[in-house]
């Protein structure tokens, strides 16, 4: 069997990629946050719909909401654990002890639904359908992230 082989680097690549997001968000932890580091990724992250302009992502509607509604889901533990806290005159991002861990939990589950619904449908729609997840866990998380920054800004700087 070659390293390489397809169902092994769809798996290998996404694994690659999501540990190395968990990185990034944890040192990111340690740079102030504003508003527009907070609202700017799901806006980077939307040019990515369109792959649903080719024919071969499409997919039917309802599996599309399916996706996008089990990242909303998904969101909500990180949503429940992202704080914000005033470091002189600077906003950060709260460490959580947890938050590792969920994003390692997440990433685990997604492995699982990876590997359940492979051989269901192609290569570009399981990255749609991912894509749809991913967007919809990013979206709220980033909202309640800059509500909650708003909120704590407003209160303490009155701005």
């Amino acid at each position: 069997m070659q390293i390489l082989s397809s169902p092994i680097f769809g798996i290998l690549l996404p694994l690659v990629m999501a540990i190395a997001v968990i990185f990034v968000r944890m040192r990111r932890q340690k740079k102030p946050a504003s508003a527009k580091s907070i609202i700017l990724p799901p806006f980077f992250m939307a040019t990515g719909f369109a792959m649903f302009l080719f024919p071969e992502a499409q997919l039917p509607p309802m599996f599309d909401i399916a996706a996008f509604v089990v990242g909303l889901i998904f969101s909500i533990p990180l949503i429940m654990t992202s704080r914000f806290e005033i470091i002189g005159q600077d906003v950060y991002l709260k460490r959580s002890r947890a938050f590792f861990f969920i994003l390692t939990g997440l990433l685990v589950i997604r492995l699982i639904i990876k590997l359940a619904i492979n051989d269901s449908f192609t290569p570009i729609q399981t990255g749609g359908l991912f894509f749809l997840l991913a967007f919809g866990m990013l979206v709220p998380w980033r909202i309640a992230m800059l509500v909650m920054y708003r909120n704590l800004t407003k209160k303490t700087f009155g701005t």
